[in-house]
């Protein structure tokens, strides 16, 4: 072992994003790492996201996590997309799910063929063609690899859960593996005057802990990546306006529970629906220039399908993210490396992201500034990846009741998503970028969902006879019909596989 290896790491902060590092820092450097983690009690985590991607499947498979007792332990539920309603315009819906959409011919994507048919008179949906959302407005769920001995993919997934219960989970798991938590109330930090690194954190009773790498999880505070090094924020908001999250969790009214989630557009932004297997968590994303709040709270309260369990509490926030995401010997995640409203439910994605990249870039000794950078590079280009898809929602809307949704629509937006968007409306191309976390297959979703329509099509799709496109768009939708009927409800399949534990 080099002498100047990195020994020791102390995760400043617990919550789901502390709690997912030390987890995954314990798995696989445990055994040659000193990790430690320290929170206070006394401060409140966020922990307003309790939906996720399908992604997550990926860290509990390296973290060796059964699906069933992960479910059942957080009292989580199964998520095949999310119903996005009034977002286009007031009236209108649509799945953006995460499975796959008809099947890929002669090279050319699927919604090409699906355009022609359409520029010939159909009035099928995209949809249509999806077993997702087939499974979706059935209410079912089951697991699904494939469909039957066809060539069409089955069931894409990811999970609700509560976040509470999904942290403890995390720490149980992490404990185990050696990880020791501290509790305390950090006061300052001390700095090495030579390198300006970060030596130790210094705690209200006294005590100092010091470390060879810091991880900065204390939210939106940012303890040691702004407080300390002063790294500096970019802020977001002329291009993402909402500033103000108020979440509450209610009752559990809606029979059965939803296998996705629901995002429900209102006059100054939108509100989110995440079934659980106790009850469901709700909130109100808004514009404070544009909502109060105690309109919004309203707004909130007067649209929950079940009683509020707790008193509705107000969340500030600045869209954005840390000019640097490891700044010198700290790296932050979660909100203390920036902030992407929960739209498209990706705050515990760029945890694991940021944390999965810190494993595969973990430094062989003294911290190179080229795997710095490196780092940070690619966690930008995701940041502004997500931060575009985001905008597209509010951007491509055709609501006028209200300044907000029209403001949206009138505004400049980034020139990457300027492309994105002039490419598909001539011809409906996609193109997947470097560090893009959504596929294509999302793209075309919520750019159709959102009222963004191809002028043409690709010339292949105009190759095949019309006998064999009827035939070939008629069979995959008998085979989706099929394969959903054979899907149990969605809470049958919670009850019988993955029931919320007795003392969750």
């Amino acid at each position: 072992m080099k002498p100047n290896r990195i020994k020791s790491v102390l995760i400043v902060g617990g919550g789901t994003a502390g709690w997912m590092a030390a987890a995954a820092l314990s798995r696989f450097l445990g055994p040659s790492l000193s990790i430690t983690l320290v929170e206070s009690d006394q401060i409140a985590t966020v922990g307003v996201g309790e939906a996720t991607i399908p992604q997550i499947k990926h860290l509990n498979a390296a973290l060796g996590i059964e699906e069933r007792d992960f479910v059942a332990r957080t009292n989580g539920s199964f998520k095949l997309g999310i119903e996005f309603i009034d977002w286009h315009r007031k009236g209108a819906a649509y799945l953006h799910n995460f499975g796959s959409i008809g099947l890929n011919l002669q090279q050319v994507p699927f919604h090409h063929y699906w355009l022609r048919e359409r520029s010939e008179g159909a009035t099928t949906s995209l949809w249509d063609y999806c077993l997702n959302t087939a499974a979706a407005r059935d209410m079912r769920f089951a697991p699904m690899e494939k469909v039957g001995s066809s060539p069409l993919s089955g069931i894409g997934y990811a999970y609700h859960f509560d976040a509470t219960l999904y942290g403890r989970f995390l720490r149980e798991y992490a404990e185990q593996r050696g990880v020791s938590r501290i509790e305390g109330l950090i006061e300052t930090c001390r700095q090495d005057p030579q390198t300006g690194d970060v030596s130790k954190v210094c705690l209200q009773d006294g005590r100092e802990l010091a470390a060879d790498l810091f991880i900065d999880c204390s939210g939106f505070r940012g303890l040691l990546i702004e407080q300390a090094l002063e790294t500096g924020y970019e802020d977001w908001t002329h291009w993402l306006p909402c500033d103000r999250a108020i979440p509450v969790p209610s009752s559990n009214e809606a029979a059965p529970i939803r296998p996705y989630t629901q995002s429900i557009a209102h006059k100054a932004g939108w509100q989110w629906r995440i079934p659980l297997q106790h009850r469901t968590g709700n909130g109100h994303v808004f514009s404070s220039a544009h909502m109060s709040e105690a309109e919004a709270t309203d707004t909130l309260l007067d649209n929950l399908e079940g009683k509020p369990l707790a008193e509705p509490r107000m969340i500030r926030f600045v869209t954005g993210r840390r000019k640097q995401f490891w700044n010198r010997n700290v790296v932050a995640l979660g909100l203390a490396s920036g902030f992407l409203e929960p739209l498209e439910s990706t705050s515990i994605h760029l945890v694991q992201s940021g944390i999965s990249r810190l494993i595969a870039m973990f430094p062989d000794g003294d911290i190179a500034a080229a795997d710095r950078t490196e780092y940070n590079r690619q966690m930008v280009l995701e940041y502004e990846r997500v931060r575009d898809f985001i905008i597209l929602h509010y951007h491509l809307n055709e609501r006028t009741d209200s300044d907000f949704w029209q403001d949206c629509a009138a505004m400049s937006v980034p020139d990457s998503l300027t492309a994105k968007m002039d490419l598909f409306r001539a011809n409906g191309r996609l193109y997947h970028r470097e560090e893009d976390l959504f596929t294509d297959s999302s793209w075309l979703q919520v750019m159709l969902g959102q009222g963004l329509m191809p002028r043409g099509y690709h010339p292949i799709a105009d190759a095949l006879p019309s006998d064999q496109l009827a035939g070939f768009l008629g069979d995959i939708l008998k085979i989706v019909g099929q394969a959903a009927a054979t899907l149990p409800p969605h809470a049958d399949y919670l009850a019988r596989h993955c029931p919320a534990a007795a003392d969750a």
